[in-house]
This record gives structure tokens, sequence and C-alpha cells, in this order.
């Protein structure tokens, strides 16, 4: 049997005090209302896994326009934040902490998501081959266009908004998602930004939009209660850069000197094929943040304990294992089975596959 203990040691990530380093990753499981409003079944089901030592929201969007999949919940409306009031008051009533993750999808969206049948909206005008879900099933991503300078500022706006809704709500702070081809990382990436414009062209350049949403959320939350999500490895939604480890140094460096409570990069994408040169390149930049760092992708207890016992990682995010298993950290302690996902479940439905996993006895 395989020494967890590492992951049962306390950390402070910032202003947050985690109580173990098992954390919930953010799974999108498209069950909300259509108008972005969780729906009660969210209370029960982040309550269940309050165990974790620190969970991280599903990606909610910051406006209409951020919206890319069928019912994901929003943070732009008093309704919205009413709702999750609930679910942070259940999953602190259980002793569990919460941040949300505030998402724009930018060009991953489909016309007939979006008010009144707009466009998306982009870095520019390249279109991703990519799908999403729509009420018709999986169909190809719209033809976005590019934000103008406006709609930039609008966008800023948004994310100063859904911070704002994001107290009101009682989390316990934000994370910024920067990754995974959405609208943060398409301003980053070459392969989508080609902007002339101060938002484009340099490094410095297409990392200012990201920079900007940071200075203004960072005036609703102290920047020790905001971490950033990233994927250099670009594996996900058409993203891509001609040089990826010049660019995500230079962003990982910025978000360093902000005092962020965490950076939290995706290592390996599921289903995807990740290189020894990917992982040698990811562990020089991780060594580049000063702070607390959750690795994710591809760990079960044994890597997880081993990263974090070596200080590779401060803690690491467990995607598919919390879905199965609410009580997750209890069965690494226990070295228990793990319930097995049913993956037909995980986007959509109702209580099955949501709130009817198993925990162990006691």
């Amino acid at each position: 049997m395989s020494d967890t203990s590492p992951l049962f040691e306390p950390l402070r990530a910032g202003d947050l005090h985690l109580p173990n380093r098992v954390l919930m990753a953010p799974l999108t499981r498209s069950r909300s209302h259509e108008d972005g409003t969780p729906k009660d079944w969210a209370q029960t089901y982040y309550a269940q896994r309050a165990s974790a030592g620190l969970i991280v929201s599903e990606a909610t969007q910051i406006s209409p326009m951020g919206k890319g999949y069928i019912d994901t919940p929003g943070l732009h409306t008093r309704k919205h934040a009413d709702a999750w009031r609930k679910i942070t008051d259940a999953v602190h009533a259980n002793g569990g902490r919460i941040v949300v993750q505030l998402w724009h999808v930018g060009r991953i969206s489909h016309v007939s998501l979006l008010p009144d049948g707009a466009q998306p909206v982009s870095a520019s005008d390249v279109r991703a081959e990519a799908k999403t879900f729509t009420r018709n099933g999986r169909e190809d991503c719209s033809q976005p266009v590019a934000l103008t300078q406006d709609g930039i500022a609008r966008t800023l706006d948004d994310y100063t908004a859904a911070a704002q809704f994001a107290k009101q709500a009682g989390f316990d702070g934000i994370e910024v998602h920067s990754a995974n081809g959405y609208l943060l990382d398409q301003f980053l990436q070459d392969g989508s930004n080609k902007r002339e414009d101060e938002y484009g062209g340099s490094i410095e350049n297409r990392m200012r939009f990201l920079s900007q949403v940071l200075d203004r959320v960072s005036k609703v939350f102290d920047p020790s209660r905001i971490g950033v999500r990233l994927s250099p490895l670009g594996q996900a939604n058409d993203i891509s850069d001609s040089n990826p480890e010049a660019l995500f140094t230079q962003v990982i460096d910025m978000l360093s000197a902000r005092k962020l409570a965490y950076l939290h990069l995706i290592e390996e994408f599921f289903g995807a094929n990740t290189t020894d040169e990917d992982r040698a390149m990811l562990k020089r930049l991780r060594a580049r943040f000063d702070g607390v760092y959750f690795g994710n992708g591809g760990y079960d207890s044994a890597a997880a304990a081993q990263a974090v016992a070596s200080k590779d990682a401060d803690a690491i995010a467990f995607g598919r294992a919390f879905i199965a298993n609410p009580d997750l950290p209890e069965r690494f302690r226990r070295a228990a089975a793990l319930n097995e996902p049913d993956q037909s479940t995980f986007y959509g439905g109702d209580e099955t596959g949501y709130i009817d996993y198993p925990f162990l006895e006691r």
C-alpha cells in the first residue's frame, strides 16, 4: 500500500486554508436551468464533496455571451447569485471551502446558445475546428467575430460584475479560467490571436487581456483569494501557439508577481497524448511560479502523494474520480476501492450519476 499521508497535510494557499491536498477540479455537468440558474440538486452535489481540500466549481459563465454549452451555470444576475449562495452555504455547513471558476468560452460556442443568435466573440475571426453541445447535440462551433475595443471593455466590466456576484454568493474566492482554448486562452495563443492592436502580436500584448481581467477582479477579491487556470499544452478546442514555452513562461512570471492564491495547470487533458518533452516543459514552467501550485491530469492517489512529497506540486485536483466518489479524500486515506464513473451521465440528465454515487460505510 502506498503512503498517501502527504495528501492529508494542511495547506495555506494565500488566504485559503485547506485541510488536505485532494482538490475537486472544475467539472462541467450541464444540469443548470436554461437561464443559467443552478438547480437545487447542485446544493446536494457540492455539499456531498465538501471533504475536498478545496472545491473549484464547474465553469460558470460571466455573461450571456460567455455561454458555450447547454445548461451550464451563470453568475451574472442576482438570481444566479442567490442560487449559488444556497450552494456555498451547504458546502460551508459541511465544513468545506469553494471557489467559483469564472468562464467566458469565446469562440467555443454556437449562435443558438447566444442572445438573439449573435455570433461568438474571440480575439480574432478565426473559427475553431471544434464542436460544442447544443439542443441538437454536438454541433460545429460557429464562426466568431473579433472583439472590438468596446467589446473588450464590456467584457472586463462583465468580469468585475461576476466577481461581485461571487462575493455576494459567499464563495471563498475565484478561479479565472484561462485554459482549454476559451476566451482568455484565445487571446494568449497566436493560433487564434491574429490582432494587430495592443492585444495582439507580441507576447506582452497577448497577455494584456488576462492581466486586465486580473486587475479588475483583484479590486473585488484580494489576490490571495484568486487562482488562475492555464493549459500550456494546448490539448483542447483547437488552441495552439507557435512557441508555447516562451508564451507561458511570461504568463506565469506575470502571475507569480501578483501573489495569487495559486496557479492551477492542466498537465494532461483526458485522452490526449502527452509526451516526455511536454512533461519536461511543464516542469520548467511550474518551477517559475513563486506560490502554491495545483497539478491536474492523470493522477491516482499514489502519483498525487508522490508529487506532493517531492514538492512537484502542493496539491492535486481530481475530476472524474470526484464525480463518482463524493468522499474521495476518505477513500484515499483508507486505500478503499473507488466507484467507477458512468460517463453516459457526465453531461445533462437528472440525479442519476450526479448525487447518487455511494459513500463508504463508516
